[in-house]
């Protein structure tokens, strides 16, 4: 396969971390801490994309001195940036530098978060082409 046939399904994790509104800052903190993520997607009671908090945001939110107690929802980002399994990677990554971003949550068609794809995601495809190996992530033909 071509890196330039590349989708994201081929690079995503689908072992994600998902956090609801509801979550505490703290507790949103430590799943990133022992987790070593620096975004956690948030997600509804029914698994569907309505946020994003980052690292960044956690930040903000300790330098406006919100309490640990203060739920994910106030400081996440609304309605973020998305993509689909069959996104054509280049496509993720033009949106991930246009933003000044550092992961896409994935979703599928019933708007229901499949996994998160980010930037090391991609260091590791610019690694192998760098080298001149074809991606190890053959995309599942369907």
């Amino acid at each position: 396969m071509s890196h330039q046939r590349l989708c994201v399904e081929d690079l995503m994790s689908t072992a994600v971390v998902a956090v609801k509104a509801t979550t505490t800052i703290a507790r949103a903190e430590l799943e990133m801490r022992v987790a070593g993520f620096r975004h956690l997607p948030v997600v509804d009671d029914h698994e569907n994309l309505i946020g994003v908090l980052s690292n960044r945001d956690l930040l903000r939110a300790r330098q406006g001195r919100k309490r640990a107690s203060t739920p994910v929802a106030r400081v996440m980002t609304v309605a973020p940036r998305s993509v689909r399994p069959d996104t054509p990677a280049a496509e993720a990554v033009e949106t991930m530098l246009a933003h000044k971003i550092g992961s896409l949550p994935v979703v599928g068609d019933d708007g229901r978060l499949v996994g998160m794809v980010t930037e090391t995601d991609f260091l590791v495809v610019a690694q192998q082409a760098l080298r001149g190996i074809e991606p190890t992530a053959p995309r599942a033909e369907g």
